[in-house]
């Protein structure tokens, strides 16, 4: 598999903690690196550019007394209506950010700037031509964001995409669609993707910024409890149902004008504050646990898995 070495020395399993948007900080970055699993969040999170550098600083120094954690990165916004994306690139190379994540756009001149002090840059795609594009501004790895994914999803089938991804890209990929269980991580690891692309079963975690009400909720539900609409930001994604009733938002309606990278760059977005995504493996949530006590569950998990599929 064609992981770079730097991730796989220092992974103890082939997970990333996916960045997610007014959940991921530095405490759920920190705890996910601390226990052996490369911990993200979106830039955004932060509302200012300045407020940014500081968790960057805060977790760097946080892991910096832990040589074995696993790295960390970074989710950036590229679209060209994020008026703060210079601003936060400049602080990615000044602290020299493991592994930075780029989304709504794959930029080469980005990607150039991150290779140039050794950090890597995955893009997350939802269909061929996108990977296509990514591929061509050299990217070091694909996040393949599958039907059932949480918040943003594409519609096609993993087995369909990983297929088709990997015959025209040989780096890493990354597999994101309902993936909850140590089991599912070694499916995916069979199927042909490097790692797992976590983010949902780590919204109901103690470290998480979600709300009480929210993790609660992943806990109760279920598969059918999830939406999938464009009404929400005019970009389909899936999102708790009983949220968006709260909300007043019929499913079926059309999709808001607004453009997202707009919405994204206010934290304050009542769309992503009162509206809560997740992704369909929220079956598989029965807990609130502390992101180690999560962590090495995945682990015995997946290493049961792989003992049963080696004795058949």
């Amino acid at each position: 598999m064609p992981l770079p070495l730097r991730l796989d020395r220092r992974l103890r399993l082939p997970v990333v903690v996916a960045p997610m948007f007014l959940v991921s900080g530095p405490e759920l970055v920190i705890a996910a690196c601390r226990a052996g699993v490369l911990g993200t969040f979106p830039a955004l999170n932060q509302r200012t550019s300045e407020g940014f550098r500081t968790w960057l600083a805060q977790i760097a120094e946080a892991l910096a007394p832990h040589p074995d954690a696993a790295p960390f990165g970074v989710n950036l916004i590229v679209h060209r209506s994020n008026r703060r994306l210079e601003a936060d690139v400049a602080a990615c190379v000044a602290h020299r950010v493991p592994v930075v994540i780029t989304s709504l756009g794959a930029v080469p001149d980005l990607v150039r700037e991150v290779h140039a002090y050794g950090g890597l840059v995955f893009h997350d795609v939802t269909t061929r031509r996108h990977a296509e594009k990514a591929a061509e501004a050299g990217v070091d790895g694909l996040i393949l964001v599958c039907a059932g994914a949480g918040g943003h999803a594409g519609t096609l089938n993993p087995f369909a995409f990983v297929a088709e991804v990997r015959k025209l890209f040989s780096g890493t990929l990354l597999l994101a669609g309902a993936i909850s269980t140590g089991r599912d991580i070694l499916a995916a690891r069979a199927m042909g993707a490097d790692l797992a692309y976590m983010g949902t079963r780590f919204i109901a975690t103690r470290e998480s910024l979600a709300a009480d009400a929210y993790k609660r909720l992943l806990v109760e539900a279920g598969a059918g409890d999830i939406v999938y609409t464009a009404a929400v930001s005019g970009i389909p994604g899936n999102f708790l149902r009983s949220s968006l009733e709260a909300a007043g938002i019929d499913p079926s309606a059309p999709p808001h004008a607004s453009a997202i990278a707009t919405e994204l760059a206010d934290a304050s977005a009542r769309a992503w504050r009162d509206i809560w995504s997740a992704g369909q493996g929220v079956a598989a949530i029965d807990d609130i646990p502390t992101v180690a006590e999560l962590v090495e569950r995945l682990e015995r998990q997946y290493r049961q898995a792989e003992a049963i599929l080696c004795q058949r």
